[in-house]
């Protein structure tokens, strides 16, 4: 669990440095991904949740976190997002799809690209969840 933990934080602060964050947001960069990380382990590992599911939960998560972090240090949530949901992107996955479309096993193939598609769009369908939260609540105290 604890190797789990430092990986994807060194993922997600190092996607951060890949994408010219700024160096006092790559710690907080790394956070948000080791906590989608650990929601997204924790949800299918110990709850038995499927993965598309617990991808898009982890998705919210990080979100809510970038959103939080965006406003604390005064930085754009793109900077956030971006590096905090590297670690549940399904690049393993989509490498066995293609591995398998090589070797001819199209069945298989189809199977787990299929998945891949399905949490790729649970990643995005979370971040956008949680945007869409965030501007209802935005919308709701303004009217106040």
């Amino acid at each position: 669990m604890i190797a789990q933990l430092i990986t994807s934080f060194i993922a997600a602060a190092g996607f951060g440095l890949l994408f010219n964050a700024p160096k006092k947001a790559l710690f907080q960069c790394g956070i948000n991904g080791m906590v989608g990380w650990l929601l997204y382990f924790f949800l299918v590992e110990y709850r038995g949740v499927d993965s598309v599911i617990a991808s898009l939960m982890a998705a919210f998560v990080v979100a809510i976190i970038s959103g939080l972090f965006a406003r604390w240090y005064k930085a754009p949530i793109i900077i956030f997002n971006v590096a905090g949901i590297i670690p549940l992107v399904p690049g393993g996955l989509a490498y066995d799809a293609m591995r398998h479309f090589v070797s001819n096993d199209y069945i298989s193939a189809l199977q787990l690209a299929a998945k891949v598609l399905l949490i790729s769009g649970a990643i995005a369908i979370g971040l956008v969840f949680s945007e869409v939260l965030n501007q209802l609540l935005k919308k709701i105290k303004s009217l106040k």
